[in-house]
């Protein structure tokens, strides 16, 4: 059946609206709960409608996997790979894939490792989508001059602690966060952010966050 249209007859959801809606189901309630009929009442739409976008229920969690994929880990490749004059400059850059409401989501994140736990096949992903993480932010680092080992460690600590800060739900205003980007890119780089550059991040943080004064 055609992808991404609307079928004929009553049904009013679309192949984006079941997905959508499915997504929101695995990050509020797990995947257990991404059930097609949840996601017809969800959508009052039929349940007979699914059928016209998807096969079954598992290219429905497979599509949400490939999803996840493709925005947050696509999202911080490319963040990762963003030009940058420094090394500091280069972490702040990295910095705002996790500020923007639509970059990184955390809460996605952590609903797919927590499937990660039930599925064998899903932990692989995780796992390959991890590598990829810290092995772009190692050439972040190699390129501003870092040997191999220490670019290694030095993206190790700054990815664990990025993923760690949302484990821990900390629970930080903006300008708390921001309060502190100066330190986070010091002992990350061992290397003191440009002023310039520091004053582009929080503007840029402010803006998206909606509190730009």
């Amino acid at each position: 059946m055609p992808d991404g249209t609307t079928p004929h007859g009553n049904a009013k959801a679309s192949r984006e609206d079941w997905l959508c809606a499915a997504m929101e189901i695995l990050v509020t309630d797990g995947v257990t709960q991404v059930k097609i009929q949840r996601i017809s009442q969800t959508l009052n739409v039929s349940r007979s409608s699914f059928y016209w976008y998807f096969q079954s229920r598992k290219e429905l969690l497979n599509q949400l996997l490939e999803d996840w994929e493709r925005s947050n880990t696509g999202i911080m490749l490319a963040h990762a790979d963003l030009p940058a004059d420094s090394i500091s400059q280069a972490v702040l850059n990295f910095f705002r894939c996790v500020v923007a409401p639509e970059g990184f989501n955390h809460r996605l994140d952590f609903a797919v490792r927590e499937w990660a736990r039930r599925d064998a096949k899903v932990r692989l992903v995780i796992d390959r989508s991890d590598q990829a993480r810290h092995a772009a932010l190692a050439r972040m680092f190699q390129r501003h001059g870092f040997a191999e080992a220490e670019a290694d460690i030095r993206a190790r600590v700054l990815y664990y602690q990025q993923i760690g800060y949302y484990a821990l739900e900390l629970n930080e205003d903006l300008e708390t966060r921001l309060s502190r980007v100066s330190g986070y890119v010091q002992a990350f780089t061992g290397q003191p952010a440009r002023e310039q550059d520091l004053q582009a991040f929080c503007d840029h943080a402010r803006a998206v966050s909606g509190s730009d004064p």
